[in-house]
């Protein structure tokens, strides 16, 4: 047992009892997510489906076109690019994030606290959304686009109408910016600053978000890394003698 307190001195940042706080923030997080999930699924899916067809709606009204449509049918003449862009699809929000989250942690740990929290800020706002404003995702709306989804996990560990605003793209774009800052290698530096760019198109070319979804997603990403880093950036000089 001493070793592996020992250990836990040694290699965690803030030892056993730090890690212990920063699970159960995730796992918090994550029962928030299903209650709002819970509320969010009280109301009937045929409001989730208007704001759907709102949201094609306005984007032919704007491009005249659904080019996530063009972006599918791409993507479905070649294997190689569709299971590439599923796996991103099924991945980029829980696996990327929480290894990321996890080696930002452990590596540079400076920097965790401003990560960790522009990602929950992140999600917060978005899950206010999905309850306010629940909405179909392309995939369901039946305007053309394939539902591959036929294995169950939609319904049971994500909310099937929370497309608007996508917190994928989101995720990846908080996850890409820290990712660039923190790597030194100039290719980690590269794939980086390319995540946030594939995991869009990935989303819409598996038809679970329009780019409307995306662009709302980009703009809470923004607003939660302004409210976190310039809160941080005012503590800091605070903090500075005169």
């Amino acid at each position: 047992m001493s070793g592996v307190i020992a250990a836990g001195r040694r290699h965690l940042p803030g030892g056993w009892a730090d890690l212990g706080r920063q699970l159960g923030i995730w796992f918090g997080f994550a029962v928030l997510y299903q209650l709002a999930r819970g509320f969010a699924d009280r109301k009937p899916a045929s409001v989730a489906f208007a704001n759907g067809r709102a949201v094609v709606d306005f984007e032919t009204h704007v491009t005249h076109r659904l080019y996530e449509l063009t972006l599918q049918n791409f993507v479905d003449q070649r294997h190689l690019l569709e299971t590439a862009v599923s796996w991103t699809y099924w991945n980029s929000e829980f696996t990327v994030v929480g290894l990321t989250v996890l080696w930002v942690y452990l590596r540079r740990n400076d920097a965790f606290t401003g990560f960790r929290n522009s990602i929950l800020l992140a999600n917060l706002i978005g899950l206010v959304g999905y309850v306010v404003v629940p909405t179909a995702p392309p995939r369901l709306l039946g305007v053309g686009f394939a539902d591959q989804h036929r294995d169950g996990l939609v319904s049971l560990a994500a909310n099937p109408y929370a497309a608007m605003p996508s917190l994928h793209a989101a995720d990846a774009l908080i996850v890409g910016v820290v990712m660039f800052g923190l790597c030194r290698s100039r290719w980690a530096k590269a794939f980086w600053a390319a995540w946030p760019v594939w995991v869009w198109f990935a989303v819409m070319a598996t038809g679970n978000h329009f780019w409307l979804d995306c662009m709302a997603g980009v703009a809470v990403a923004l607003l939660a890394m302004v409210v976190v880093y310039n809160g941080r950036i005012r503590a800091t000089l605070a903090v500075r003698p005169a």
